[in-house]
């Protein structure tokens, strides 16, 4: 009995590791500081919990900052059809979002622009719905 309990025990803590390892929207990012901006995509990283995508943008200095943006997680995305080969790298891109809250170079990319006007939504539509 005890070694079932301490099984079910074992079991629920092994469980909730994956939950400790992913933050929400509200943890990571500010929706009081939204963020747009043009670049182009330096790197794609394809791979749960969400994918990653870096843009560098050119500031008003000229200087180049290389922007890292979280989106949904990749099995949510190409169920509504957005696949990788969506986010090429080299393509010029501009980005809607929300800093994050720590002040880094990081941001929750919401929607992605292409100068053509086409738009891919990497972020899960339960965030899109909440702005």
């Amino acid at each position: 009995m005890i070694r079932c309990w301490f099984s079910f025990l074992l079991l629920g803590v092994a469980a909730s590791v994956p939950l400790l390892a992913h933050h929400s929207f509200a943890a990571e990012y500010d929706d009081a500081k939204p963020i747009k901006v043009t670049g182009t995509i330096t790197k794609v990283e394809w791979q749960n919990p969400h994918v990653w995508y870096y843009v560098d943008v050119k500031g008003d200095d000229g200087k180049i900052t290389n922007i890292a943006f979280s989106g949904g997680a990749p099995g949510q995305l190409m169920r509504r059809g957005i696949m990788k080969s969506n986010l090429q790298i080299g393509a010029t891109i501009t980005v809607d979002g929300f800093k994050a809250k720590d002040g880094s170079n990081n941001a929750f990319g919401s929607k992605v622009t292409y100068p053509d006007g086409r738009m891919v939504f990497t972020a899960i539509q339960e965030d899109q719905n909440k702005r």
